[in-house]
């Protein structure tokens, strides 16, 4: 049975097993109608003209874990911002671990999107935002009929989060190949500030595949400060659909970092409904091997006097895979819009491939809009250069490819983030600048 056909049938027992959950029976029936009459992409369709799926969807991937797998601190220590002080919600193969996290309704709610579909405290909440702005895809309407658990996360107006939000899953491997379909909802009112850091993280050398879908709407003047790390195992895949709507003045920014894992793909759309909004994405790659990264970016200017930043950066070795696919789009309307958008990327060996396509469509005349893309190799006269001042080769390529990623973790704005990134790209470039190897 193919994978579509397999959970179009396990829709009906998924369904009998809910608890009512105010009204979402309805929603989710639509969206596994929609997901039968959509399906999965294909290249075919010009989005995912240079990402194939179809090496990941032919495992027979169970879509409900058989039982809870008990995980301790100390096996998942590494993978958590373990320094600091933060919220954490922590899922075990798709459940939520009660010893691992720590939720909090003192102003704010952190909890989890069971809880918030089920209780009726939460129902203007969810009846206002929940799957609201999230475009009827394939992947997004798989995501909301199988919608059940992920996170909860509402920011109360004028209220700002005392300390940064962890949201980890984890999948153990008790499943010889397994389907992860967390939902986040993230709504962050009036006046109100928040930080979250998301992490997918396979335990396991059986395949993974996660399906995530996150909806974030940021109010006036809210700010929103996103980071998704993304290095994980190379039999695990990640497909992160994160859409994103803004009011007047708000900021929002999503910094990704994708070192590792079999195939990852990132849909991120921003939605600009109002005035004065600066929206942010940045992301730094480096993959190696076979892996694939696929970043495929909207900024979507409806109204006037905003700002959009995008600068991704990758560096590809071995016989590794990367994608860009950024859109700016600028409506009439939107005049007095900066929108800028770089994509630099590095070869690192001559079998790596990157396929980038920015694109800016503006109907406005009044507009400061740029759009840029570099593919290239290290440059050899500053490589002689390091040589000539006694740094072996190896050690030079790496310094130089450190130096080329790292200017993106400037706008980070959480130190032990920043600190846990530079390791990671040290470990990955095999660069020793004192940091610690994960």
């Amino acid at each position: 049975m193919e994978l579509k056909d397999k959970l179009i049938s396990s829709f009906l027992a998924f369904e009998e097993g809910l608890e009512p959950d105010n009204g979402m029976d309805s929603i989710r029936n639509q969206a596994i109608k929609d997901f039968e009459s959509l399906g999965f992409p294909s290249k075919k369709e010009e989005d995912w003209k240079y990402t194939s799926l179809n090496t990941i969807l032919k495992h027979d991937y169970s879509v409900f874990p058989k039982k809870e797998d008990a995980i301790d601190y100390r096996d998942i220590k590494k993978y958590l911002i373990h320094d600091i002080d933060t919220y954490d919600l922590v899922f075990i193969d798709g459940i939520y671990s009660s010893h691992l996290s720590q939720t909090t309704h003192e102003k704010i709610d952190v909890c989890l999107m069971s809880s918030a579909l089920t209780k009726d405290k939460y129902r203007p909440v969810i009846d206002n935002y929940f799957n609201k702005i999230a475009p009827k895809t394939g992947l997004n309407s798989l995501n909301t009929a199988f919608a059940k658990e992920g996170a909860f996360i509402h920011i109360h107006k004028n209220k700002q989060a005392d300390k940064p939000i962890q949201i980890v899953n984890f999948a153990t491997g008790n499943e010889s190949s397994l389907m992860l379909q967390p939902r986040n909802l993230v709504v962050v009112e009036e006046n109100s500030h928040v930080q979250i850091i998301e992490r997918h993280q396979s335990l396991t050398d059986h395949p993974v595949l996660t399906n995530s879908v996150t909806e974030i709407f940021a109010d006036r003047r809210a700010i929103v400060d996103y980071y998704k790390i993304q290095n994980d195992n190379a039999s695990a895949s990640l497909i992160d659909n994160t859409f994103v709507e803004q009011k007047d003045e708000s900021h929002v920014s999503v910094h990704t970092f994708s070192f590792g894992g079999k195939l990852t793909r990132n849909n991120l759309n921003f939605y600009q409904k109002g005035e004065r909004i600066d929206s942010t994405m940045k992301g730094v790659t480096i993959i190696e091997g076979k892996q694939h990264v696929d970043h495929n970016t909207l900024v979507h200017h409806i109204e006037p006097n905003c700002e959009s930043h995008q600068d991704y950066k990758g560096i590809f070795g071995d016989s590794s895979t990367g994608v860009f696919n950024g859109k700016v789009l600028v409506e009439k309307e939107a005049q007095k819009t900066n929108a800028y958008q770089s994509n630099n990327n590095i070869l690192a060996d001559d079998k790596a491939t990157i396929n980038s396509k920015p694109q800016l469509e503006i109907f406005a005349d009044d507009v400061a809009c740029s759009h840029g893309c570099t593919i290239g190799q290290l440059d050899e006269d500053a490589l002689f250069y390091l040589q000539s001042r006694g740094i072996p080769r190896k050690e030079a390529r790496g310094l130089m490819m450190y130096a080329f990623a790292n200017n993106v973790l400037e706008s980070v704005k959480i130190p032990e983030v920043k600190k846990r990134i530079n390791k990671l790209i040290a470990s990955k470039l095999e660069v020793d600048l004192g940091f610690n190897k994960l």
